[in-house]
């Protein structure tokens, strides 16, 4: 169980428990609404209490963030190898390797999955929630949380700066300058079940970069988008001449130097959204990206 238990300070005498919930703790209407029903999702001193109680100082508020519903999606538990990076009772944060998808998808049924990795190592019944999706391809860092109320804490926060990710990227040739950012909307193609493009009416989408080691041939980017639109870092560096080695939709496969797209999400910093804990995690290359790294002379 995910229990927050909060002393109620002489600042916030008065208020009701959905003003403390909503206000301090993030709980959306809905959430409260749900906490409500719930016998001991609410209590105050330990007794139960609704939402429109009013609280005086020192009265001890618990509320209980658990879910409340069983995960829509089916999740087969799979025996595949996942590292977990960093965990505590809220959320965990995973190294993901090539190969595996975050969630299970009717067009890949038999892939291994984050979801399926963690169930197989806690269990069907813990639910866990993707916050930051990687593709299949794209190995690195990836946060999970354990309930709903977390996830969503942190999905309002991660395209803010409380939450910055950071990627390393190995692309053909040399983006112009040692660093630049690239400002080009993003939509859906068409023409493709899968593919994104740019186009005039697509949705903001930037990325910075830094060239961090170069032969002229290729290029060790690091990579900081401030959007998260899908396929966002290989589309851009696509679109500017310069994509990723082992692209296969936005540049082109390429097994003598690597078998999947040169990307790698390499660091996280964010704030703990339940405990306030500083977090700041790296993850090193793979070993198919540090051997195309040290081919950079």
């Amino acid at each position: 169980m995910q229990i927050i238990s909060l002393t109620i300070e002489p600042a916030d005498a008065g208020k009701k428990v959905r003003g403390i919930l909503k206000g301090r703790l993030g709980f959306s209407a809905h959430a409260i609404a749900g906490l409500t029903r719930t016998e001991r999702g609410i209590l105050v001193n330990g007794k139960r209490a609704f939402s429109t109680a009013v609280l005086q100082t020192g009265d001890v508020l618990t509320v209980d963030a658990s879910d409340r519903r069983e995960t829509r999606a089916q999740v087969r538990p799979g025996n595949w190898p996942l590292e977990i990076v960093w965990e505590d009772e809220w959320l965990m944060v995973v190294n993901k390797p090539a190969g595996m998808v975050s969630l299970a998808s009717s067009f890949l049924p038999e892939t291994p999955t984050v979801a399926g990795a963690l169930a197989w190592k806690y269990g069907e019944e813990q639910p866990f929630h993707i916050v930051n999706r990687l593709d299949k391809g794209t190995t690195g860092l990836l946060i999970v949380a354990k309930c709903g109320y977390v996830h969503n804490l942190l999905r309002e926060r991660l395209h803010s700066g409380q939450f910055y990710r950071e990627y390393r990227g190995i692309c053909h040739g040399c983006p112009e300058g040692l660093a630049g950012t690239i400002d080009l909307p993003i939509g859906r193609d068409e023409s493709s079940g899968i593919a994104r493009r740019i186009r005039p009416d697509g949705s903001p989408a930037v990325t910075h970069y830094e060239v961090l080691k170069t032969d002229g041939m290729l290029s060790l980017l690091k990579l900081m988008p401030e959007t998260g639109r899908t396929h966002q870092l290989r589309l851009h560096l696509s679109a500017i001449g310069h994509p990723l080695a082992g692209d296969w939709l936005y540049g082109k496969e390429e097994p003598a130097l690597i078998m999947r797209p040169a990307l790698h999400s390499y660091a996280l910093h964010l704030l703990h959204p339940v405990t306030g804990e500083a977090l700041n995690l790296t993850a090193p290359l793979p070993e198919d990206m540090t051997r195309l790294d040290r081919s950079i002379n």
